[in-house]
């Protein structure tokens, strides 16, 4: 019996990175997968490897979390949510707008609350289910030109937080996983601004987020997808409002 044999997992984001390496890794465990992104011939690509249900939603629009749950409950009762879509947003104080400001807590807080919101309560009444949300080390920390990036982050800590608290006699866990710098576009696209603003080249970029860990690496996204799957299984119901820090020590949750 595989350890995931046959539970419905709801992952979004999950067309690349982080997110294709935790449907693969909960596929692999046998769970029954509902995947969400806005990329729908990534998103194809990877349900059809995995015999998963894809789901094209954009996240943040109105209705979306009741939409993702109630399709993907054609698969059955839904025991797993791994709310991973999110973007991160690199500029100076002064020039963060408000569009900005609330465009990243749009996604990286606003959308993972609606899905909670109505993914948690039949968890709860059917006694079973987990959450792992996708946070970041930036929830545990601060960094420069990242004010709105690190306000989303720390916000959508404090929500599992809070709501392990809430649901903690039910039987259902809420953790959030909290990756550094992991070896996706995202990164890439870190490495791009490290060059743009200070004319180093790619490889002294990537050598200077790497040097950010104790391990001077950066984290696979399957290292990731591992936490994400521990996690989701019976035997870490001990594990409950938990924010684990997967960066090589950089940081401390």
């Amino acid at each position: 019996m595989l350890p995931l044999q046959d539970r419905v997992a709801v992952v979004t984001g999950a067309s690349r990175g982080i997110g294709e390496a935790i449907a693969r890794r909960l596929a692999r465990d046998g769970a029954r997968l509902a995947l969400v992104a806005r990329s729908e011939s990534d998103l194809r690509r990877v349900a059809a490897d995995l015999d998963a249900l894809p789901l094209v939603e954009d996240v943040t629009a109105p209705g979306a979390a009741e939409r993702i749950l109630a399709a993907a409950s054609s698969l059955g009762p839904v025991e797993i949510v791994v709310p991973n879509a999110g973007a991160e947003a690199s500029h100076k104080l002064e020039a963060i707008t408000d569009e900005i400001w609330e465009q990243t807590f749009a996604l990286n807080t606003t959308a993972v609350f609606r899905l909670l919101r109505a993914a948690l309560p039949p968890m709860v009444a059917r006694k079973r289910g987990r959450v792992v949300v996708v946070a970041s080390n930036a929830g545990l920390a601060g960094y420069p030109y990242t004010a709105a990036y690190c306000a989303a982050k720390h916000a959508v800590v404090g929500l599992v937080r809070a709501l392990a608290v809430e649901v903690a006699k039910s039987g259902v866990t809420v953790n959030a996983v909290c990756p550094g710098f992991v070896d996706t576009s995202m990164a890439d696209r870190a490495i791009d601004r490290i060059v743009e603003k200070t004319g180093r080249g790619a490889a002294d970029a990537r050598a200077a987020l790497e040097a950010l860990s104790p391990q001077r690496r950066l984290i696979t996204p399957d290292e990731v997808a591992h936490a994400v799957a521990m996690l989701a299984v019976d035997e870490a119901r001990g594990i409950h409002g938990q924010a684990l820090a997967i960066d090589g020590g950089q940081t401390h949750g």
